[in-house]
């Protein structure tokens, strides 16, 4: 079994729970933030429903410059409702799928480069930007999301067992 493929139930699971947690954002309140340094939770949503498409650009390109010189910097979409936002997470994790499938053991082993202005944030083997810069950053937002969820009252889906306000068994 290749490294993509062995990758693929945890992904799957992840975006199960992540889809879960998306749902549950409150329709016309992506203004809302909790603290003043908060993201909005519009913001945050949107940069959870992105984060599997990461693995996409990861798997396809050797690099992403988010602010090359000269050029407009990268721009995340914008959504105006949770259908939109979920809509556009279930395309990144169709895409992103795919490419984990179909990922060869040693494409996964050359590096990759995340860069802002021509220069270098990070390099690192394909492999260990989809478990840091993926998987973990997005579960990390996830449950960022769901603190933000909690204070605005929305009960929270079961991720890794029953929740306070969900219980699975």
């Amino acid at each position: 079994m290749s490294i993509g493929q062995s990758l693929l139930p945890e992904f799957d699971r992840e975006m199960e729970g992540t889809r879960k947690t998306l749902e549950r954002v409150p329709d016309g309140e992506f203004g809302w933030k909790p603290h003043e340094k908060s993201m909005t939770i519009g913001r945050l949503a949107q940069h959870v429903s992105e984060l599997p498409g990461w693995a996409t650009f990861t798997i396809e390109t050797e690099s992403l410059d988010i602010a090359p010189a000269g050029e407009p910097p990268y721009q995340s979409p914008k959504f105006s409702s949770v259908a939109e936002l979920v809509n556009s997470f279930d395309e990144n994790v169709k895409k992103a799928r795919a490419a984990i499938a179909a990922v060869s053991d040693e494409d996964l082993q050359k590096t990759w480069t995340l860069l802002a202005g021509g220069k270098t944030l990070f390099t690192m083997p394909r492999m260990m930007v989809l478990r840091v810069s993926v998987l973990n950053h997005l579960i990390h937002h996830r449950a960022q999301l769901g603190v933000y969820l909690r204070l605005k009252n929305v009960p929270l889906p079961a991720l890794y067992g029953p929740s306070a306000d969900e219980n699975r068994f």
